[in-house]
């Protein structure tokens, strides 16, 4: 039972903390990381980040003409994604990248065809209320893309990366950023997210059709899609 005092808290990794700070915190974390931050990734994913990126631009599939296609990407980080998504497709594809909070985008109804957010939902204090806000601002038949961290799904690989998520991440974190409990909040954020299932009931209750989703490496990510009618 959710008491009046829980409902104003959230996970912040494996931490409670009050609803209000987690924001401040997250910024904290990806403050530290950002001078390091396309190298890091690249060192804990072995480069699989990258191919999975590219199977959420493929699943964007910017029209290859000079028809208006308007993409948001949020939660952005250094606009690989966007960057990604101009180039695949034509003269008319264009990219909003703004600073705001994913709950509350200062952007109208209906606007654009498609809404992308790589590995960053997670770090939402209202996921609910994010998901809400990508419908919102999605126009009829637009398109929620969301690449995130996910649940394994094979036992033996399950083990190792558990292993290797809390000891040798941390440790690449001191050693490349200077920072091993930014990183370590990064692990305990993903055992945090919901399963795929349970997102896909959320994205749902906001509002989405036709949702679905595919698990990619055994389970460590996942892309979900969903549309609005």
């Amino acid at each position: 039972m959710m008491t009046e005092n829980s409902a104003k808290e959230t996970d912040f990794g494996y931490r409670r903390v009050p609803l209000e700070e987690k924001q401040g915190l997250v910024d904290d974390v990806f403050h530290s990381v950002a001078r390091r931050y396309d190298l890091m990734n690249d060192l804990m994913s072995a480069g699989l980040h990258r191919a999975w990126k590219s199977a959420l631009v493929t699943a964007v599939n910017p029209p290859r003409t000079d028809r208006d296609f308007r993409l948001l990407d949020v939660a952005g980080g250094t606009g690989d994604i966007a960057f990604r998504v101009i180039e695949a497709g034509g003269a008319g594809t264009h990219a909003t990248i703004v600073e705001a909070n994913a709950e509350t985008l200062p952007l109208p109804d209906g606007t654009f065809d498609a809404y992308t957010i790589a590995f960053g939902i997670r770090n939402v204090p209202r996921i609910d209320a994010a998901l809400r806000e990508a419908h919102r601002v999605l126009r009829p038949g637009g398109h929620f893309l969301c690449l995130e961290f996910s649940s394994v799904d094979v036992p033996a690989l399950e083990t190792l990366y558990d292993f290797y998520s809390f000891n040798v991440i941390p440790a690449l974190g001191r050693a490349v950023a200077g920072d091993a409990e930014s990183y370590r909040y990064l692990v305990e954020s993903i055992r945090k997210f919901p399963r795929p299932q349970a997102f896909a009931a959320m994205m749902r209750e906001a509002g989405f059709a036709r949702v679905s989703f595919t698990p990619m490496t055994g389970g460590v990510v996942a892309l979900h899609s969903g549309w609005r009618l």
